[in-house]
Formats: C-alpha cells, sequence, structure tokens
C-alpha cells in the first residue's frame, strides 16, 4: 500500500500530472466551497428560526445557530467526501492514468477501454449501493454506542472510494468483468488505499489532492502483479 502512495507523491512534479492534478485542485475548491457554503446558510438560517422560539437574545441565536450550523457542516463535508472526491477524480482519472503508465510502465500496449455503457452501469451500480450503505451507517451513528456507527460509515467510505478508483482504472484495459475480478484479488489492498484517501479528505488543503493521488496509487496497483498482466492480456484470435 505505501509503495503505490509513494509512486503517486513522486509524481508531482511531472507536467502531465502536475496540470490535471492542478485542475482537479481548482474543482475541488469550487465544490466544497459550494457545498460549504450552502449547507452552513441553509442550516444557520434553520436553526436561528428554531432557536427564536425558545431565546430572546438575537446574539445569543446567533452564536448558537452558528456552532451548530459549523459542525453540521464539517460532519456534512465529510460525509459527502467520498461521491464528490469520487466525481472529481473521474474528471481526470484518464489523464492521470496515462502519464502514470508513461513514466512507469512505457511498455505497456495501448489501453482498450470497456463500453462506456459498461462504465457507467458500474458507477449507477456502485452509487446505489454506497448511498444504501451510508444510509444505513447513518442510522446504525444515532444509535448508542455511536462511534459504532462511526466505524461503519469509516468502512464503507474506505471501501467505497477505493473501489471506486480501482475499477474505473482497470476498466481502462480490460472489460468490467474481468476489472472485478482483478479487484477482487486487490481487494484488501484497494481498501487500505481506499481508508488512506479518506483519512486525507480529513485533511485541509490534502484533501484537494487525494482523489487524484488516489488515481495514481490505484494505477499502480493495477499493475503491481503477475496475475493482474494475465488477466488483461487480450485472447488470441
Amino acid at each position: 500500500m505505501i509503495f503505490p502512495a509513494l509512486r503517486a507523491i513522486a509524481q508531482l512534479p511531472d507536467p502531465a500530472f502536475f496540470g490535471a492534478v492542478l485542475r482537479s485542485v481548482v474543482w475541488s475548491v469550487i465544490g466544497f466551497a459550494v457545498l460549504s457554503m450552502t449547507v452552513s446558510l441553509s442550516l444557520h438560517a434553520g436553526i436561528a428560526l428554531w432557536l427564536a422560539s425558545f431565546m430572546q437574545h438575537a446574539e445569543a441565536v446567533g452564536w448558537a445557530a452558528a456552532l451548530v450550523g459549523f459542525f453540521s457542516t464539517t460532519l456534512l463535508s465529510v460525509w459527502l467526501f467520498v461521491p464528490v472526491s469520487t466525481a472529481i477524480a473521474s474528471l481526470f482519472s484518464d489523464r492521470i492514468a496515462d502519464a502514470v503508465e508513461r513514466r512507469y510502465y512505457p511498455s505497456l500496449p495501448y489501453a482498450a477501454p470497456a463500453p462506456i455503457a459498461a462504465q457507467v452501469t458500474d458507477a449507477v451500480l456502485l452509487g446505489g449501493r454506497v448511498l444504501l450503505l451510508q444510509a444505513v451507517a447513518g442510522v446504525v451513528t444515532v444509535i448508542p454506542p455511536h462511534v459504532t456507527g462511526l466505524a461503519l460509515g469509516w468502512i464503507v467510505s474506505s471501501w467505497a472510494v477505493g473501489r471506486g478508483l480501482f475499477v474505473p482504472v482497470a476498466m481502462r484495459r480490460m472489460d468490467r468483468a474481468h476489472a472485478v475480478l482483478v479487484y477482487r484479488q486487490r481487494r484488501t489492498e484497494v481498501m487500505l488505499l481506499g481508508a488512506t484517501i479518506v483519512a486525507a479528505g480529513l485533511v485541509p488543503l490534502l484533501n484537494l489532492f487525494a482523489p487524484i493521488l488516489g488515481v495514481a496509487a490505484m494505477v499502480h496497483v493495477l499493475h503491481s502483479g503477475s496475475q493482474v498482466r494475465v488477466v488483461m492480456t487480450p485472447p488470441v484470435v
């Protein structure tokens, strides 16, 4: 797990890599800024109106609403990091994967991706499973002990980010069935990387780079074993 992550970080100065990273950072800033502002303003207004019926002092109402709004926005931003980061990474995954393969795996043949329909189907199915599991984790979180729900949410996020980045990278060079097979061979490593990316999502500034670095690391995971190379070899016709 450490080796792919270190290689991804080491390639940041690469011009082809850096351009995609820069664009990803810009879109990440825009996405998370809009998300935070929208949620914060909505919560602040709603909580202020609710508290106004119980509290007489406007200043106290404002402080309480702002405090609750801040923590709610933070939690929601963490909760939505998975779909936001995966969406941003998908915009630049091909460019990042091409840059990584050019530098570290120049002998690979030209990538023949899975059909677009298969890629879209995989993304939709994964999105539905993630929403369902996150909803379950959210319900469990409000039931004591709350740490159980938080742990479940972390596991779901780690799985979702790992699989959500790895399988699309694999489908650049194979069909969906083979990509899922390779994912199962690498499941532990992919999930650990997913957990690392989710952790990076909690760190300001680092969370802007996490999705793209995650894609680069998954490329190294994909090419890290002989089993993968066998699966990637097209049949002789």
